[in-house]
């Protein structure tokens, strides 16, 4: 029972959201003592069904009892209780445990060949809820089709299913808003770069790009959101989800090194240490969102969820390392210019403008993968939205700062000698060492 035991923390760990939709799993020859299916908001009005077919239990020491094999609810509160009856009594089987809600064992399997199960069971206690099956025959393994459908009632007195957890029934709604405002800031982009249109650069059209994507991102997540609020399934909303999510995060990441270089707007060129940045990025980021794609359409049960998640977090954390060199690279050059060019007023702009760049694209990745995250797990099971609110939030404020800083402008402070005190800007440089 200890494998069960690191299985169970180390689930407690990672899966920090609610996952939803009907699902319909084959499992083959798992001997997995523990098994996590799906982790689901339940309302008073909850309704867990799950059905089984083709069960197969392969034992190589005797035949298993099918009273040790079977499905049950756990909630977070008593998730702890059974992690000290397990530490205490290491052949403990958890289906015997009473902070748990057995749905039902093997026992209740019809009789072979179709040994299947069918069942649907109200909530009572309104909660999370993670659905287990637990294996704790010796030496066996367990081949099975699953199909889980977890839902609520419609709370607001029609007969209809709501098959997102309880803490993000609200989600279709706020990524539809914000689709709207991203779109409504596409148009004002679009509007100034026309009025500017003599300092546009390569780089306004790239950011402009990376907008519409953002866009299209959001608009697709609150759809696929939706139909599986309704139905239980995306309807294939979710394909182009993940391709819009692609495209716009690849986007995100260029544009950040881009700007992080000064590309078209300083230079027409990048360097060649800098063309090494975008060749580690783009390949990783690829790999980042194909860990996504197969943690989003998968789910815990699956024996190498882990370390799809581990692998998704790992290379999440190279890239965002790897985006900030650039910026240091130009500050540190500009430092360098600034002593033997002459042009002390330029460059102490353009170092304070690359400065407010770094802390601004330090404090957005620290917020959406720290404070995100802190918020995911600290929140009631009832607000998880406000999480995926506090991300998007800060996802836009990120864009409207960078998108002004950067902006086309003839007249631009950041990039046209006037006539400020050349002197004065020297002694800010002596004093400014623009030290990270």
């Amino acid at each position: 029972m200890a494998k069960m035991l690191a299985l169970l923390s180390l689930f407690l760990i990672l899966l920090r959201f609610s996952m939803a939709e009907i699902k319909n799993l084959k499992i083959l020859s798992d001997s997995r003592p523990m098994i996590l299916f799906e982790r689901f908001g339940f309302t008073h009005t909850g309704h867990a069904t799950i059905t089984v077919s083709g069960v197969s239990v392969i034992s190589s020491v005797a035949t298993a009892d099918p009273s040790q094999l079977g499905f049950f609810l756990l909630s977070e509160e008593s998730l702890i209780q059974v992690l000290l009856e397990l530490q205490s009594n290491p052949s403990f089987c958890v289906l015997d445990s009473k902070y748990i809600d057995l749905l039902f064992t093997f026992r209740d399997l019809s009789p072979p060949p179709s040994s299947s199960f069918n069942l649907s069971y109200p909530v009572t206690a309104p909660n999370e809820y993670s659905l287990f099956f637990a294996n704790c025959a010796p030496e066996s393994k367990v081949s099975m089709d699953v199909r889980t459908e977890l839902f609520n009632m419609d709370g607001r007195g029609r007969d209809q299913k709501d098959y997102l957890s309880a803490g993000l029934t609200q989600l279709p709604a706020l990524y539809f808003c914000f689709s709207v405002l991203y779109l409504s800031f596409l148009g004002y982009w679009i509007y100034f770069c026309f009025l500017n249109k003599k300092s546009v650069h390569r780089i306004h059209l790239l950011m402009g790009l990376l907008v519409i994507m953002k866009a299209l991102n959001l608009l697709c997540a609150a759809e696929d959101k939706h139909y599986v609020k309704v139905t239980g399934t995306p309807h294939g909303w979710d394909i182009l989800f993940y391709i819009f999510q692609f495209i716009r995060v690849v986007l995100l990441f260029t544009v950040i090194v881009l700007i992080g270089t000064g590309w078209s707007f300083l230079k027409p060129f990048l360097q060649e240490r800098e063309k090494k940045v975008l060749m580690i990025v783009i390949p990783l980021q690829v790999l980042a969102n194909v860990s996504s794609i197969v943690i989003g359409e998968t789910g815990p049960f699956i024996k190498d969820w882990v370390t799809w998640n581990q692998v998704f977090l790992l290379v999440d954390i190279i890239c965002c390392c790897a985006i900030i060199f650039p910026i240091v690279w130009s500050i540190r050059s500009l430092r360098e210019t600034s002593k033997t060019d002459g042009k002390a007023a330029r460059n102490l702009a353009k170092l304070t403008l690359f400065r407010q760049f770094y802390i601004v694209v330090i404090g957005y990745l620290y917020f959406t993968r720290i404070v995100v995250f802190a918020l995911r797990t600290i929140a009631a099971y009832k607000y998880q939205w406000v999480a995926n609110a506090g991300e998007e939030i800060a996802s836009l404020v990120f864009y409207v700062i960078i998108f002004y800083m950067f902006r086309p402008l003839e007249k631009n402070e950041y990039f046209v000698l006037d006539d400020v005190d050349e002197e004065a800007a020297e002694a800010a440089l002596r004093e400014e060492e623009f030290e990270l």
